[in-house]
């Protein structure tokens, strides 16, 4: 008996896929398992130069803050290195705009100093975020057998002015979670902001293309 040989094709998957992100509405990220994410942005604070006692003060705040949580939140630190072009890019059109000799020399140097000077320190930026999550642990009313099946006059509960309501009662236990965080960051001397849809895309983007940021950038979109 002849072998018979099954060739089977590798199936190609988007990218999209792959990320755990569904949508972004207003500013609130929605995962695929309909779990919800806010992002905040905050800042930082230069440690090593408190005196002891105040890094005391700060740790023992900061845990005080931690144990008066009770939910789970992630912090999450970006570290990238300094994309200097936009500025570059800048400093170029102010070069081609001078008419002074002397300062057209004094910009070229300048420029040449800053592109060896990052090339050479390595210079990184940190972003600090802290991610505070949601999770509805409400009861299913859709699918068979449920408790929409034993509703009177077979009225079902899975519309879209539900799944609204739904969504709204969710988005205001999370407005409620991110006032604790943000208060409670404000007392161990961090201030927070909350990132907008705008906002949110922009990060989850650059998170899922790190290498967009290699790219050749023309002088016209840094000039902007």
């Amino acid at each position: 008996m002849p072998e018979t040989v099954t060739s089977t094709k590798p199936t190609s998957k988007s990218t999209q896929q792959f990320v755990p992100v569904s949508e972004v509405r207003d500013g609130i990220l929605i995962l695929k398992d309909k779990s919800l994410r806010a992002i905040l942005l905050a800042s930082s604070i230069n440690f090593a130069l408190k005196s002891e006692d105040e890094q005391t003060a700060f740790i023992v705040q900061f845990q005080n803050f931690l144990n008066s949580l009770d939910f789970s939140c992630e912090i999450f630190v970006q570290s990238r290195m300094l994309d200097i072009r936009p500025y570059i890019a800048s400093l170029e059109v102010a070069y081609k705009g001078q008419l002074d000799d002397l300062m057209r020399i004094q910009i070229r140097e300048y420029i040449e100093f800053i592109k060896s000077f990052t090339e050479a320190a390595n210079i990184m930026t940190k972003n600090f975020f802290v991610v505070v999550p949601y999770s509805s642990t409400a009861i299913s009313l859709s699918g068979s057998g449920g408790i929409a099946g034993k509703l009177p006059f077979g009225r079902k509960k899975n519309t879209a002015e539900d799944a609204n309501r739904s969504f709204e009662e969710q988005v205001s236990q999370l407005e409620q979670r991110i006032s604790i965080v943000q208060q409670g960051l404000v007392r161990c001397g961090v201030r927070t902001v909350q990132l907008g849809t705008e906002e949110a895309i922009e990060l989850m983007y650059k998170l899922f293309n790190p290498g967009e940021e290699g790219k050749p950038m023309t002088l016209d979109a840094g000039a902007r």
